[in-house]
């Protein structure tokens, strides 16, 4: 039987990233038997238009293949839809508008994690992100409660295009020893200009760095997204519907 909290993962950006999503979503879930994980279907397409490139004015939009993925998921069930990719959460608004169901923002998701590391007003917390996160101010014009005392660190142009942009391409392209080498390096340059902890803001970069290889703790914004998955799918918190009308009304969800 389908559950009526059935998790929908719009995926595909990249296919790397999705798997590692899918991977920390079992690992947070309390599990012991098959039965006990939360249930979801997933949509991985990767012939959605690259996300910095459309920001950067550079090529075509996501959105129409983020709705097209949605609406695969709607029509598989899902009742709630989570998108593991930073950079497509600059169309998040008009997806879940299309879409009109409940959604987990992956950015609230990581800034609510990453003020726990919050001591005193001048702690800084570090970003490592997509140029188009960053330009967009995605995570540093955030207006939540989690993130009012948020003071950020970001990297420099030259940290951007040497070692940020360059090690998200590198794990793109499968070469995840290369891509761990640039953000490590990024991250460590972070640390030394004062960042108390760093939020892995491209869901690329979790895939090759994390507290045992990270010079500075992170954030892992992946795995903040999946938390709050399965907290959702588990009946321990609760999701609004959106008030929107949606071009692609879900189907009725079935019986648990």
């Amino acid at each position: 039987m389908i559950s009526k909290r059935l998790l929908g993962v719009l995926g595909g950006m990249g296919p790397l990233a999705t798997i590692d999503f899918l991977s920390k979503l079992l690992s947070a879930t309390p599990a012991k038997t098959d039965q006990e994980h939360i249930p979801f279907v997933a949509a991985s397409i990767p012939q959605v238009p690259d996300r910095t490139a459309a920001f950067l004015g550079e090529g075509e939009s996501p959105l129409p293949g983020m709705i097209e993925s949605g609406k695969r998921l709607l029509d598989a069930g899902a009742s709630l839809i989570v998108i593991p990719c930073n950079t497509a959460h600059l169309w998040y608004e008009p997806v879940q508008e299309a879409l009109g169901v409940p959604m987990i923002h992956l950015v609230d998701s990581a800034v609510e994690d990453a003020a726990t590391y919050l001591g005193r007003p001048a702690d800084r917390i570090g970003l490592l992100a997509t140029d188009a996160t960053v330009a967009s101010g995605l995570y540093v014009n955030l207006k939540s409660a989690s993130s009012a005392g948020v003071n950020w660190l970001l990297p420099t142009a030259g940290e951007m295009v040497d070692l940020v942009s360059p090690g998200i391409a590198a794990v793109k392209a499968g070469d995840t020893k290369l891509g761990e080498q640039l953000l490590a390096q990024a991250a460590a340059a972070l640390g030394k200009r004062g960042a108390k902890a760093i939020v892995l803001g491209c869901t690329e970069i979790p895939v090759v760095l994390n507290d045992a290889n990270s010079p500075v703790p992170v954030v892992d914004a992946t795995a903040s997204l999946a938390r709050r998955a399965v907290a959702w799918a588990m009946g321990r918190i609760d999701v609004p519907v959106p008030a929107v009308v949606p071009i692609f009304p879900a189907a009725p969800a079935a019986a648990a």
